[in-house]
């Protein structure tokens, strides 16, 4: 047996694991390192990850400088690491949910193999976190640098480091809807993203959705400002993205056509109630809004004795005026057939308003009537005389 035969036979073992935690879904991490070659690599990272609904292993290259990604099937992954192994990398440590094993070259040419088995073995819960947090965004997606968040070398823009948070805590969100909705199971489906602005989450869904869910999506965003539907027409254009457009116009006029997500955030007072009436009209699954400027119920609001010495300030009124405003909002939805969520979100550009109102198709028919006597409770607890949500609602539905 030769020296390199010899140098194989002693790696076999370690490579048997490897191909058995992968094969049979259990590898959780692999991380190669010692790397001796011409470029400035620290280490080589392999995760398992689910892109196009297909259960694949993502290769982080560990740069000193940024990070590096491709992904690959389960024989093409097995292959690339036997090439790389022993002759680009002298260590590996090896994580499955049973095991954990090492293999280390050493300057001599010596190998040495270690396994052991896990007394607690890793919970596929765990093993499905990891998963998860490879579903979102990268440093390394080149809509990000056309939108100035990432410069040239693909990394983050200390100034943006704020949005880059953001946006990433929106597509959590986001991803979740869509996967508790079974929209991620569709070849198919329409978002349309009001107020879209300079439209970094609109270009953010589409990415999650046509590059790592694999979907056709149409996503459309929708904004007042030409120049800044042209702005964003013209980045598309450039980037070479199919199935997203911008157009001019508002949530009020915008007409509904087939939409399956309806996203709104910081649209001003009545505003959203248009958005989560359009929602509802066209049968949107998912429906996510950032309400902002609750004028419509204050002026109606007649306090109850009991409570008008604490709202006699004005940020509490405000305050109070705006929980009431929303919780008429969640009420209505649910009334219509959606599972709501009022939570905190983390503040968007220009605003402080961080409040998220997020409402998913349920499963189950809700009690509408028991619904509509809730809201007409709060009203008449209020002096309240219409939220204006209702009477769209009612406009077009006689049984309000």
């Amino acid at each position: 047996m030769s020296a390199i035969d010899n140098l194989s036979a002693q790696c076999e073992p370690f490579f048997q694991l490897l191909q058995s935690a992968i094969h049979e879904q259990q590898l959780v991490k692999l991380v190669l390192s010692k790397y001796h070659g011409d470029e400035a690599i620290k280490q080589l990272q392999v995760r398992p990850v689910e892109l196009k609904q297909q259960w694949q292993l993502s290769f982080t290259y560990k740069y000193q400088t940024q990070d590096i990604t491709h992904n690959f099937d389960a024989n093409t992954a097995i292959s690339e690491i036997r090439k790389l192994l022993g002759h680009k990398y002298s260590a590996a440590n090896l994580f499955a949910l049973q095991n954990e094993a090492q293999l280390t070259f050493s300057k001599k040419g010596k190998v040495l193999f270690q396994q052991k088995k896990l007394s607690q073995p890793v919970s596929l819960s765990a093993m499905e976190h990891n998963r998860e947090k490879q579903r979102y965004l990268t440093l390394q997606r080149p809509f990000l640098q056309a939108l100035g968040v990432t410069d040239a070398g693909q990394q983050l823009v200390p100034a943006m480091s704020r949005k880059w948070k953001q946006i990433n805590k929106f597509i959590e969100i986001f991803s979740t809807a869509v996967k508790d909705t079974g929209l991620s199971q569709r070849q198919q489906l329409h978002v349309a993203d009001f107020g879209s602005g300079k439209a970094y989450l609109t270009f953010a869904m589409h990415d999650y959705l046509c590059n790592t869910l694999g979907l056709e999506a149409k996503v459309t965003g929708v904004e007042l400002r030409q120049n800044l539907v042209d702005l964003c027409n013209n980045t598309a254009t450039q980037l070479g993205l199919n199935g997203i457009d911008f157009e001019q116009g508002d949530v009020k006029h915008f007409k509904a056509r087939g939409i399956n997500v309806m996203i709104a955030l910081h649209a001003c007072d009545i505003a959203t109630d248009y958005a989560i009436h359009m929602g509802i009209a066209t049968g949107a699954e998912i429906i996510m809004c950032s309400p902002c400027c609750h004028k419509q119920i204050r002026p109606q609001m007649k306090m109850p004795d009991v409570l008008a010495p604490m709202l006699a300030h004005g940020i509490h009124l405000g305050q109070e005026a705006e929980m009431v405003t929303d919780s008429l909002r969640a009420l209505l939805l649910e009334a219509f057939g959606y599972h709501t969520k009022v939570f905190e979100f983390v503040s968007l550009e220009h605003t402080s308003k961080n409040k998220m109102i997020l409402a998913t198709k349920a499963k189950n028919k809700p009690d509408k009537a028991k619904i509509l006597k809730q809201v007409d409770e709060i009203k008449n607890f209020y002096g309240i005389k219409q939220h204006f949500l209702e009477g769209l609602l009612d406009a077009e539905n006689s049984i309000l």
